[in-house]
């Protein structure tokens, strides 16, 4: 029998489209576990799972490690007076950059890792990491006379660290919600590819720094 009773037919309306939106907005979600059925490609320009990893972990971790190997180029090869070359009164030294990515990376790892409250650091990342981590004027005193290894050896430790920690965890600790994060609600994944966003930014102006060179005017 038709039904004639215009309520109905616009409740059934409202219930399908209700539906529809719920069924497409499931289609639109990311597969998380869609990338196990991926193989793993290690190869540097290959953004993807990695073994060991869980696939949103691994995906984000091949990220970062492009990333990292974008960012030592300009650097390659530089000496003590290059690292340490300041363009101006208000700058920061490449040396000194360099040691705040290692900072930053630590900073985070504190943060996710151990359950460290923002700016809690412990005294030994204190020693070694604040004033790199702040940069400016104490950097400028300080952050000087090392060679390009130096520079070096701390990024790798740094990230053998943040390596070592992600194989513990999975896709749903990477997209766990902090809702109390000082610049709004953000998950571990925000956190972590901020620090791979945050080395690109360097980036620029280690090429930037690189150009003033004494030697390149």
């Amino acid at each position: 029998m038709k039904d004639t009773n215009p309520s109905t037919r616009r409740d059934f309306i409202r219930s399908a489209a209700v539906i529809t939106s719920g069924t497409f907005g499931l289609s639109m979600m990311p597969q998380l576990g869609a990338a196990h059925s991926l193989p793993a490609d290690e190869r540097i320009n290959i953004i993807g799972p990695r073994d060991g990893f869980s696939p949103q972990i691994g995906t984000l971790l091949s990220m970062m490690t492009w990333m990292r190997d974008v960012i030592l180029r300009p650097v390659k090869g530089m000496t003590i007076e290059q690292l340490d070359f300041i363009n101006d009164e208000n700058s920061n030294s490449i040396g000194s950059m360099l040691l705040h990515l290692a900072a930053t990376e630590r900073f985070y790892q504190a943060h996710t890792f151990e359950g460290k409250a923002w700016g809690d650091w412990s005294e030994k990342d204190k020693t070694r990491f604040e004033v790199a981590m702040n940069l400016g004027a104490e950097a400028r005193k300080t952050i000087k006379g090392n060679n390009l290894d130096f520079y070096l050896n701390a990024l790798e430790e740094v990230r053998e660290n943040t390596i070592m920690e992600f194989k513990k965890r999975d896709d749903e600790w990477l997209f766990s919600v902090d809702e109390n994060w000082p610049w709004g609600p953000t998950n571990n994944y925000c956190k972590w590819f901020h620090v791979c966003e945050h080395e690109s930014n360097h980036n620029g102006q280690f090429k930037y720094i690189k150009s003033r060179l004494p030697e390149s005017k």
